[in-house]
């Protein structure tokens, strides 16, 4: 009977879990910005009954690079330190990843229940797997198959440049590029960057935009009652399916390339209408090679926890 404790932390939220016997327990879910440290969330977590006093092992899956047995976090204050939560709880090995490889593992359990399928229904068997997932940040990784197991190659990608596909996109990354020296993707393709889009856009229109939230741009456009961030919303779209078949090519995704993250499930009945499926194949001589290639938005609830397991099973079975 072995337990081992999976936590899946963002820049907005931090989630906990027990792993008891190879079945993953209730998902607690923390505000990062209560806690002034991640022990400071595990400490609570714990208090509040989260699996007892001893474990047999942990594994954290954190939003930001990671370094040896530490990961800086890069859009919260946090630093999780693999030896330090070992030290203060009996939380025996602790393994720190980065949270979109937790993601990346959980990709081939997930069924078609899980998934809301946009373009080919399916990928080539063995194939590289990508995930582009736009939340707080944006988070990239692959998942590399093949006869020696499961291997993941973890992305800073939503940190590359971000490249415009029209002279409107262009004038809008003319306007970012003002505010912040270098554009990312992440400035576009995430919850600041929906607001980041729509003030841009109002910019353009030589307007003062009202202060929004994301969620305000995004109910906006969907309920179709403000133009801008309708435009915004589908800039987003657009935005979001080049990058992902840039993730495509540059991974060599022939699996499919999927979609995570707290935005797109919210949003997936628009997205399949806007330019996303199209701009993903908008590639040049290579939009046969993109047009055969998956994408699939992952729509179950906590799905690092798929992965997170994997590695907790695999570690203490």
């Amino acid at each position: 009977m072995t337990k081992v404790l999976l936590s899946d932390i963002g820049a907005t939220r931090a989630r906990f879990a027990v792993l008891f016997s190879g079945v993953v327990g209730p998902v607690t879910s923390l505000d990062v910005s209560d806690y002034a440290t991640a022990a400071d969330a595990v400490a609570e977590f714990l208090r509040r009954g989260g699996g007892g006093e001893k474990f047999d092992g942990a594994v954290f899956g954190v939003a930001g690079p990671v370094d040896g047995p530490r990961c800086a976090m890069t859009n919260a204050r946090w630093v999780v330190d693999a030896i330090e939560l070992q030290q203060r709880f009996a939380l025996g090995p602790v393994r720190i990843i980065n949270d979109l490889a937790a993601l990346a593992l959980a990709l081939p359990h997930l069924g078609r229940a899980d998934l809301r399928s946009i373009g080919p229904e399916e990928g080539r068997p063995g194939e590289p797997l990508a995930i582009v997932a736009p939340g707080t940040g944006l988070g990239m990784a692959c998942l590399l198959r093949g006869g020696y197991g499961a291997r993941v190659l973890t992305s800073e990608g939503g940190h590359a440049s971000l490249a415009a596909g029209s002279a409107r996109e262009a004038a809008l990354v003319t306007i970012l590029h003002r505010r912040f020296g270098h554009v990312s993707a992440e400035r576009v393709l995430s919850g600041s960057g929906l607001v980041n889009l729509y003030e841009a856009i109002a910019e353009l229109e030589g307007a003062r935009p009202e202060r929004r939230t994301p969620a305000q741009v995004t109910r906006a456009a969907v309920e179709g009652s403000c133009a801008r961030s309708r435009e915004a919303l589908d800039a987003f779209c657009g935005f979001l399916g080049a990058v992902a078949g840039n993730a495509a090519l540059m991974f060599g995704a022939r699996g499919g390339v999927y979609i995570g993250g707290g935005i797109v499930p919210r949003i997936v009945d628009h997205l399949a209408v806007t330019s996303f499926r199209a701009r993903f194949e908008a590639k040049g001589r290579f939009h046969r090679y993109l047009a055969a290639i998956p994408t699939k938005v992952v729509m179950k609830p906590d799905p690092a926890f798929v992965g997170l397991a994997a590695l907790g099973s695999a570690g203490h079975g």
